[in-house]
């Protein structure tokens, strides 16, 4: 092996090593149709629970949507709500979850994310889905049509409890 190849082999390792002890990625578990994922990054640290939908409609496409319950302790965050349909929202109409008769709106969009303001909401929202069993979200796309993302709700407690253990 030649000087200049070995040197290039240090390099990359040691840069790959690098990168390896800045961030951290760990799942904790699994939890039915939730898992939570625990992120390490230097000294902060990042805990959600996260769903995928079961069904969404229109089926004309496939989306990566996703349901997050997130704590990152560094920035005096708990139990924040987000959700990504993934695609761009249209901030034209608005972006709703709802399980039974209970109706959460989502304030914030930003690009392919969207959050809740009020951490007070947020936590109604937690309740409704520790004890539902399905929360639909609704939202328009940047050409206007509406999307349904439907989750379960099964393991959700096990997950959102997990998360919450990691990040305390």
């Amino acid at each position: 092996m030649s000087i200049i190849k070995y040197i290039i082999i240090l390099i990359f390792f040691s840069i790959f090593q690098n990168q390896t002890i800045a961030e951290e990625v760990k799942k904790i578990g699994k939890f039915k149709d939730w898992e939570t994922i625990v992120i390490k990054n230097n000294s902060k640290l990042v805990c959600f629970a996260q769903s995928k939908p079961v069904l969404q409609s229109p089926k004309l496409y496939s989306r990566e949507g996703r349901l997050f319950v997130s704590f990152r302790p560094n920035e005096k965050i708990f139990n924040e709500i987000s959700i990504t349909a993934g695609y761009e929202f249209n901030k034209e109409n608005s972006i709703t979850a709802k399980s039974g008769k209970f109706k959460y709106k989502f304030d914030i969009a930003q690009e392919n994310f969207a959050w809740m303001a009020d951490n007070k909401m947020e936590k109604k929202m937690i309740n409704t889905m520790k004890k539902g069993s399905r929360i639909m979200v609704s939202a328009h796309n940047q050409k206007g049509s509406q999307t349904i993302d439907h989750y379960s709700l099964l393991g959700f407690t096990k997950a959102y409890n997990a998360a919450k253990k990691n990040c305390s």
